[in-house]
């Protein structure tokens, strides 16, 4: 199992150089990865292909862009545009969102959203391989081929539910998850989405997981915070399944916290539940924490 970062978005008057040094840092400390999420900050994409260029050598990826404001041929043509200025290193991760987001905050429908990601990948797949794209679906439709460099970067889905896990495995190169425990992985996302990358000839599918990370002697504090700090995770219906699945009542339950004995063995139960690729989102305790992961490398 590689282990990767998740990138916090600074606060301070130089967001895009604080990126470029957390990203260096990350190389530096022998991270196999690094994850931004595309929220309301910065635009994923952009500050990737920014902050960086500097740094070669290590994997940068989206977790995730929302599919809905962008037609997937801006996207494709966006994502390519920094794939290329990262020398072929960035990871597409796309996802839905939520009807909060999509409905009450950009005005989209979210009806039929796993419809919508079938007809995006139509266009997205064949799109960032510089393919000509001829098709017309119940909600989108494209007439193009991209002539832009950086064709062929992965794609992953935050695939959650089962058609949206059965869609990213026969179709894309994996998953992206968020407060998704190790109990859920191993029951019910790995083999579904195994399945269906079988079923489709495809090769092993990445399952990217992200869960937050705290290295500690108070694990009952820490998971306090992680309660405060992640509260709206246990809120959203999509994340709420998945905590219902693992048997959590908040994002506390599945956040890993302990000393470094007990956090090294909850990273070891998820490379075993099938987690190909691990995000550490370290939250509290930042030193230790960070020393224990890069004993891990």
């Amino acid at each position: 199992m590689r282990i990767g970062l998740t990138l916090n978005e600074s606060t301070g008057p130089e967001p895009l150089r604080d990126l470029a040094d957390a990203i260096a840092a990350a190389h530096a400390d022998g991270f196999a990865s690094a994850w931004l999420s595309n929220i309301f900050g910065l635009d994923a994409i952009t500050a990737l292909a920014v902050a960086g260029h500097a740094t070669p050598g290590i994997e940068l990826g989206t977790a995730v862009v929302p599919t809905y404001p962008r037609h997937p041929a801006v996207l494709a043509q966006q994502a390519m545009t920094a794939n290329a200025a990262l020398g072929g290193r960035l990871a597409l991760g796309i996802g839905l969102s939520h009807r909060l987001v999509i409905e009450d905050m950009y005005g989209y429908s979210f009806e039929r959203p796993a419809r919508h990601m079938a007809e995006y990948l139509d266009i997205l797949l064949p799109a960032v391989r510089g393919e000509q794209v001829s098709y017309q679906g119940e909600t989108l439709k494209a007439n193009i081929r991209l002539t832009t460099p950086g064709a062929g970067l992965p794609v992953l889905v935050a695939a959650l539910a089962p058609r949206m896990l059965r869609l990213a495995g026969s179709r894309t190169a994996g998953t992206v998850l968020w407060m998704t425990g190790p109990k859920t992985v191993a029951e019910h996302v790995a083999p579904a989405i195994t399945a269906a990358a079988e079923e489709a000839g495809r090769d092993r599918p990445r399952i990217v997981c992200m869960l937050p990370v705290c290295v500690t002697d108070d694990p009952a504090a820490a998971r306090a915070r992680a309660e405060q700090i992640f509260a709206v995770y246990g809120q959203l219906p999509s994340y709420r399944a998945m905590l219902d699945r693992e048997g959590a009542a908040g994002p506390g339950d599945v956040a890993i916290v302990g000393d470094e004995a007990s956090v090294r063995a909850q990273i070891d139960e998820l490379a075993e539940a099938g987690v190909t690729d691990f995000g550490a989102a370290v939250y509290s305790a930042r030193e230790r924490t960070r020393d224990l992961l890069r004993s891990l490398l």
